[in-house]
């Protein structure tokens, strides 16, 4: 079941690709095509260069670059040269630039030109790549840099369980922390969840709309189709209009995104009669938690299998998975992925829960991270004998299938009675003329906390708050009906797709009555 083979150096895995597929595309973007024989040189090239400008084993380079295929030649690079690759989102603002530019030690920095201007009074790493110009004073060409390797430089990557990624956190509760992973525990999920649950192989063209500096992304529309030998399109950024063409022209087989993205396509295929979907092997959707209704609609709509599935970051994505075929259960986000223990246990006395039972996921196996970098007292606060405890919330029926209830951080307290924003959202979603929903604890001079909930509207839809605040009394315990409803232009989210519930909080966060 678990492809092993698929467990190798990124030196391994371009050389074996190379090889097999000379001339097969590998990823593709709207400038250009790479192959797996010029991915391969590119790649390699790049890393002798990088380690005779001084960038040596378990030095750090960051990456603030868009989604291209220019990102995955830096990233596996940077490996291959024996780097830490530090992904760095290209929508970052400049001071959370800075923060993982020092937070990471980056010795070097590969950007472009229209980036590094925004940087001119910023103390920058050592080595400043452009990908988009030719090397000005102080900068170094990418495009030199992957075509003219340097000689005399021995490249040693065969250690696939030292640091060789730094993905920071969503911050969907403040500043972000950067999760140590390694090359063995990002290929662990391509070689028990990818390649034998959702059946990714060298036969699969994936589009993928995935922000790549995502560990979610990292994984699957990088690594997953390097190990797996697939070839991949790789959007700049996700727009429903851009995915839909993309997938109207015919040739993709799997397609991975977050809720919120099918979510999207699913109500512009509706509402424009259409299946763009068709010929699709099939979906799957992480990074947030998907409501059983969409799941339900989407497969109906378009007869294509959606699976769903958990992970984080510090689990190098995946901790469990939903097989295809109909044994799934309505909400649950799967069965543990091969090679992973998991537990369900008391956050109080760290007992197991019984079957049924609310409790704090907990997991064990060779996809969990190494730690957060220079953050000792918070590793240690998460990775204990063994464990890592997620923080998030949980049950399990008698055939292990799990279902994600909230996290402990986010579970509302109203007057001693437990609230999980993710059942209030679900009970809102389907109703018609809504778009999106989150739902936030806000405080109550009285209660502690109270829920309230944040609505997007379809366009042209006005909310009737009445409507939605019945329905969750027909539907709810009194005490988790939201206290209030708020009409907004978005929900704030991350690029996996979580919401980010403390920009929420701040528009409204001051003291209620009943």
């Amino acid at each position: 079941m678990i492809r092993l083979e698929m467990v190798a150096s990124v030196a391994e895995l371009l050389r074996r690709q190379a090889a097999r597929f000379p001339s097969k595309a590998a990823y593709v973007d709207s400038a250009r095509t790479i192959t797996y024989g010029e991915l391969e040189r590119e790649a390699t090239s790049l890393a002798t260069r990088l380690r005779a400008s001084g960038v040596g084993v378990g030095d750090s380079v960051a990456l603030w670059l868009p989604n291209s295929v220019d990102w995955v030649v830096a990233c596996l690079g940077v490996v291959r040269a024996g780097g830490v690759a530090v992904p760095i989102s290209y929508e970052a603002t400049l001071p959370e630039t800075n923060y993982r530019l020092v937070d990471s030690n980056a010795r070097a920095l590969i950007t472009t030109s229209a980036k590094l201007g925004t940087l001119a009074n910023t103390i920058l790493p050592s080595k400043v790549i452009v990908t988009d110009e030719v090397a000005g004073v102080g900068t170094m060409s990418f495009r030199q840099l992957c075509t003219e390797p340097a000689g005399g430089v021995s490249l040693e990557d065969d250690d696939i369980d030292r640091p060789s990624y730094i993905v920071y956190t969503s911050g969907t509760t403040g500043r972000a922390k950067g999760v140590l992973l390694t090359t063995r525990g990002m290929l662990w999920i391509t070689a028990a969840c990818w390649a034998p649950v959702l059946g990714l192989d060298e036969t699969d063209n994936v589009l993928s709309p995935l922000p790549l500096f995502h560990s979610y992304a990292l994984n699957i529309a990088v690594l997953g189709i390097l190990a797996t030998g697939a070839s991949e399109y790789i959007m700049e950024k996700f727009s429903t209009q851009g995915a839909i063409g993309l997938l109207g022209k015919g040739g993709f087989t799997i397609m991975p995104g977050v809720p919120t993205m099918f979510h999207y396509l699913m109500q512009a295929a509706q509402a424009a009669g259409s299946k763009p979907f068709t010929g699709m092997k099939r979906c799957v959707s992480a990074g947030a938690i998907m409501p059983a209704s969409l799941n339900q609609e989407f497969e109906e709509y378009f007869g294509v299998e959606l699976l769903d599935g958990y992970g984080i970051t510090e689990t190098s994505t995946m901790v469990t998975m939903n097989w295809p075929g109909e044994n799934r259960i309505p909400g649950s986000c799967g069965l543990p992925v091969p090679g992973l223990a998991v537990r369900l246990v008391d956050p109080v006395s760290g007992l197991d829960v019984d079957v049924g039972q609310e409790g704090e996921l907990i997991c064990r196996g060779p996809n969990v991270m190494l730690g957060y970098h220079n953050k000792p007292q918070e590793t240690a606060a998460v990775l204990r004998n063994g464990w890592y405890h997620t923080g998030d919330l949980a049950r399990s029926d008698r055939n292990s299938f799990l279902t994600i209830t909230g996290r402990l951080k986010e579970i509302i307290i109203r007057g001693g009675q437990n609230i999980a924003p993710a059942e209030v959202e679900e009970t809102i979603l389907p109703l018609e003329g809504i778009r999106d929903a989150a739902v936030v604890g806000v405080t109550h001079e009285t209660l502690g906390e109270v829920p309230v909930a944040f609505i997007v509207a379809k366009e042209g839809v006005v909310i009737d708050s009445e409507v939605i605040v019945a329905h969750c009394r027909a539907s709810l315990s009194s005490y988790k009906v939201p206290a209030a409803i708020h009409v907004v232009d978005e929900i704030p989210r991350t690029g996996s797709g979580k919401i980010m519930r403390f920009k929420l909080r701040e528009l409204v966060d001051k003291p209620a009555h009943a």
